[in-house]
C-alpha cells in the first residue's frame, strides 16, 4: 500500500497528561512512516516528558515559548501553522479542548491552533469523569461541529486508578488513523470532483409560529448527509446548508457546514454561495408556506380552534434556476403517489438538470430512514432508476451520472 505519510508536514501538540510520555512513541513511528514532525508541547507537557526527548525522535527543534523567537525574518507560530498538512493534537487535555472551543491563545499551541487552516485532529486524554462533564462533551461537540475530528479515547485502567473511558488511544492506532486521513485526501484530490464546489442543503425548514411552535416535516438530513460525504470523497469542497436534522452533520474536513432554521435563512445562505458553486443539489424539504406573523410570546389557549394565516416562502429551487448560469442543478420530488409526473412538472417549471423523485411511502424509501428507492429524470424523462440502496449508495450514483453533465467534463 502507498506510504500516505511521506514527506507531509504534522504538527504534534503535546500537552500536560500522563498520556504524554506515549507522544514519544508517536513522534517515533510517524517520522518511521517519513512524516517531518514538528512538536509543540504546553508548559504542563513540559512536566511528564522533555523537550530533549522529543527534539531527539523527531530530529527538529521542540517548540513551547511564544516569545522564543530565535529567527528574526519569521514569526514561528505562524510559519508552523503555515506548514502544516495536519495538526494532531495528543494527548489532548479538557482545558486545551475547552481552549480550542473558545478561541482561547495564552500559549504557543493554542495560539498556532488558531493560525492554521490545516485539518485539526484531536486524541483527548483525561479522567473518566471529567471526559463525562457536560462541559467537555459541549466543547467536543462545538468543535466536531466546525471539522476537528476526534479520535476517541480507549478504556482501560487510567493513571488515577479509575477504570472506564478517558486513556488516550495507543499509538499504534493514531498513526493508523493519520495514515486513513491522508489516503482518503489523496483518493479526493484525485477523485472526479477534484477542484469542484458543490453546495447541498439537508434536513427540513423550521417555521416559528411562536418561541415554543413551529410547522415543519419529517425530513431528517440523512439523503443530504449522504450527498455531502460522497462529493467530498470525490474530491469537492462542498458546503453543507442543514436546517432541523435528526442527527449531527458530518465532520469530515473539507465540507463546511451552515446551520439554519428557516425557509428564509435557508434561501439567504444558498443564494450566498450560489455563483461560486459548479453544482447544487437541494436534498432539503423546505417549508412552501411559514406563518404570517410568529408570535413573540407562547400563544395561549383560548377557545375550541384557532385560525392560523400562511404566506408563501421563497421558492429556493425556483430562485436558482431561474438565475442558473454554468451551475448544475439538482432538485429532490418527495411524493407519496404520481412522483414522475410531479417530478418532471417541477424539473421544467424550476430549470433543473436533474431532478430525483422518490415515493415517501414506498416502504424503505420514507424519511428519517437509511435507505431510498429513487427514480433520476433530466429533461428527456428517465435517466435512471435505483431499486432500494442505502443512502450512501444512492448519493455515490446520482454523483457519477451528474458529474458526467459538469461543464468541461470529459
Amino acid at each position: 500500500m502507498l506510504n500516505s505519510l511521506k514527506d507531509k508536514t504534522i504538527l504534534l501538540g503535546i500537552t500536560g497528561g500522563i498520556a504524554a510520555y506515549k507522544a514519544a512513541t508517536l513522534t517515533s513511528m510517524l517520522v518511521k512512516k517519513g512524516a517531518k514532525v514538528h512538536v509543540i508541547m504546553t508548559d504542563s507537557a513540559k512536566q511528564f516528558i522533555t523537550e530533549l526527548t522529543l527534539q531527539t525522535l523527531s530530529k527538529q527543534r521542540v517548540y513551547s515559548d511564544t516569545f522564543q523567537e530565535r529567527d528574526p525574518a519569521s514569526v514561528s507560530h505562524i510559519d508552523l501553522a503555515d506548514a502544516a498538512d495536519l495538526v494532531l493534537v495528543a494527548p489532548a487535555t479538557a482545558n486545551m479542548i475547552a481552549k480550542m472551543a473558545h478561541g482561547l491563545a495564552d500559549d504557543m499551541l493554542s495560539t498556532t491552533l488558531l493560525a492554521t487552516t490545516a485539518p485539526i485532529m484531536v486524541a483527548p486524554a483525561m479522567n473518566v469523569h471529567m471526559y463525562q462533564h457536560p462541559a467537555v462533551l459541549s466543547n467536543i461537540e462545538l468543535l466536531a461541529s466546525r471539522g476537528v475530528q476526534f479520535i476517541e479515547p480507549g478504556s482501560g485502567l487510567l493513571a488515577c486508578g479509575y477504570v472506564g473511558k478517558g486513556r488516550l488511544e495507543e499509538p499504534e492506532e493514531i498513526v493508523r488513523v493519520v495514515e486513513a486521513f491522508f489516503a482518503r485526501q489523496a483518493e479526493a484530490a484525485a477523485g472526479p470532483l477534484a477542484g469542484r464546489k458543490v453546495v447541498v442543503t439537508a434536513g427540513g425548514t423550521v417555521e416559528r409560529i411562536d418561541p415554543v411552535r413551529y410547522i415543519s416535516n419529517d425530513s431528517s438530513g440523512k439523503m443530504g448527509f449522504a450527498l455531502a460525504r460522497a462529493a467530498q470523497a470525490m474530491g469537492a469542497e462542498v458546503t453543507l446548508v442543514a436546517a432541523r436534522t435528526d442527527e449531527a452533520p458530518p465532520q469530515n474536513p473539507g465540507i463546511k457546514v451552515i446551520r439554519v432554521q428557516s425557509a428564509q435563512e435557508m434561501y439567504e445562505a444558498v443564494t450566498g454561495v450560489w455563483d461560486g458553486c459548479d453544482m447544487l443539489i437541494k436534498a432539503a424539504a423546505v417549508a412552501d408556506y411559514r406563518p404570517k406573523e410568529a408570535a413573540p410570546s407562547k400563544l395561549k389557549k383560548s377557545g375550541d380552534t384557532m385560525t392560523l394565516e400562511l404566506i408563501k416562502t421563497k421558492d429556493i429551487l425556483e430562485t436558482l434556476g431561474s438565475t442558473k448560469q454554468q451551475q448544475l442543478l439538482i432538485g429532490f420530488a418527495a411524493e407519496t403517489g404520481g412522483a414522475e409526473a410531479y417530478a418532471r412538472e417541477k424539473l421544467a417549471r424550476k430549470n433543473c438538470d436533474l431532478i430525483v423523485a422518490n415515493d415517501v411511502g414506498t416502504p424503505g424509501a420514507g424519511f428519517g430512514l437509511d435507505t431510498n428507492i429513487v427514480s433520476i429524470y433530466d429533461k428527456d424523462g428517465l435517466v435512471l432508476e435505483l431499486p432500494l440502496l442505502s443512502k450512501d449508495e444512492v448519493a455515490k450514483q446520482l454523483l457519477t451520472l451528474a458529474v458526467k453533465r459538469l461543464p468541461g467534463a470529459e
